[in-house]
């Protein structure tokens, strides 16, 4: 018997082998145990974004929570590691601090995402979990957010399963349902998340039948009028057709999956009007991104199914966040590399915001320093995580960092919110000397 997807499994070894090979040579040299703090945060955003979504906040506590090291993870290192470093494994248990944007939270360049302050031992084996799961979720979040804004209200299906690896299917599915995706084709995000999910027909199901009616009256048949019938597999013309003579006009979509979709649309709609099929919705997808979306706004689309572009970032796969260590025992360190500086210090940061809400600008300060002059309409973004290793109570649910991300694109600029090329939606201001 297979174990259940739900049940928890090791996250131990989802790592890279340095982060291990790092801890048992501080165990050695009594360097393990120094305080540290580590932030995640990017330099850029991706070319053309003006603004970045926070997201996976919620499945990193989840797999920090499973990054534990049992009898199987162990026997896997016997041989690459020495026994007191195996000995350390065996009952680590990440026991610091994080604080971190909540889910939801716009960022930008030099943000700190997050920050986690424990010993070197605890907090920096958590280095390659930390980045696999932001920059992924992150980039999808973030591409999905532009989508959203593009399509200006109309429903969006998640439908990019086919087109990334398993496991990233699930992640994509509720970093789009956080950016304001409607639904997800993925009956696994739907178990994990609670995610709303659809679907109904292929291609296949069509050719499988004799005639495109029999096909269309089979679907009906199963899943009542109410269903979405694809209608491009032959001619789509006669497939709206066929599609009205077998349902009736109280047929619930149409599905258009190629060709010239803004003139594929307007004919579509034209066509069933005149059939009387008023109410019945027309459904697009079909290598759609927050380009062709944006194309489409004008013409009588009704839903949007997006794919690979969503679950590849659109383009930019990747947030770029890294995880870089800024401060030892209190002091403030750095990497000072030509190109990939960073600035030293545990961070905190605050965003400004004009009376009417809509955001001025980032303050990035020093958490131990002296924090900027408060102005009435300031918000204080980090917040706490975990402490001593334990989620804090009252973190925010999908839902709710849904609608917070909501209403943090409404608080951009217009001219944040533009696909084109630009500076981010609003300034970085770093007060770190």
């Amino acid at each position: 018997m297979t174990p259940s997807a739900l049940s928890p499994r090791s996250t131990a070894l989802m790592t890279d082998h340095y982060e291990l090979t790092m801890l048992q040579a501080a165990l050695r040299d009594g360097t393990a145990e120094r305080t540290c703090s580590f932030e995640a945060f990017t330099r850029r955003l991706p070319d053309g974004r003006r603004y970045g979504v926070v997201a996976g906040i919620g499945r990193l506590v989840d797999a920090i929570a499973q990054f534990r090291f049992g009898d199987a993870e162990l026997e896997r290192l016997r041989g690459v590691l020495d026994e007191p470093t195996l000995d350390y494994l065996a009952g680590y248990r990440f026991d610091g601090d994080i604080d971190a944007y909540p889910e939801g939270e716009l960022f930008f360049p030099g943000s700190p995402i997050l920050t986690v302050r424990g010993t070197f031992a605890a907090a920096g084996i958590l280095e390659t979990l930390v980045l696999s799961i932001l920059n992924y979720d992150c980039a999808v979040a973030s591409a999905a957010a532009r989508m959203v804004s593009a399509a200006e209200g109309r429903p969006l299906i998640e439908m990019g399963g086919r087109r990334t690896h398993e496991e990233s299917a699930v992640a994509a599915a509720r970093a789009a349902y956080l950016a304001g995706f409607t639904a997800t084709s993925n009956l696994e995000a739907g178990r994990r998340h609670g995610i709303p999910t659809g679907g109904t027909a292929a291609h296949s199901f069509t050719l499988l039948h004799d005639t495109e009616a029999a096909a269309f009256r089979a679907q009906v048949d199963a899943l009542g009028v109410g269903t979405t019938l694809l209608v491009d597999t032959y001619d789509i013309t006669q497939g709206i057709a066929t599609a009205i003579e077998v349902a009736g006009t109280g047929l619930g979509a149409v599905r258009i999956d190629s060709g010239d979709l803004g003139v594929l649309t307007r004919s579509a709609r034209r066509q069933l009007d005149s059939l009387g099929a008023t109410a019945t919705k027309i459904v697009l997808s079909g290598d759609l991104d927050e380009y062709a979306i944006a194309a489409l706004r004008a013409e009588p689309v009704d839903t949007y199914g997006v794919g690979t572009s969503v679950v590849t970032g659109s383009g930019a796969p990747t947030a770029s966040m890294v995880y870089k260590l800024v401060e030892v025992d209190g002091r403030p360190v750095a990497k000072r590399s030509e190109n990939k500086r960073s600035y030293g210090g545990r961070k905190a940061a605050l965003r400004r915001y004009k009376s009417t809400g809509t955001a001025l600008e980032e303050v990035v300060y020093l958490a131990d320093g002296e924090p900027p002059a408060a102005e009435e309409f300031d918000r204080h973004l980090p917040r706490p995580l975990l402490r001593g290793g334990v989620p804090v109570d009252g973190l925010p649910t999908l839902e709710e960092s849904r609608r917070a991300l909501a209403d943090g694109l409404v608080s951009l600029p217009w001219a944040g919110l533009k696909l084109s090329r630009g500076e981010p939606a609003i300034p970085t201001l770093n007060l770190i000397p």
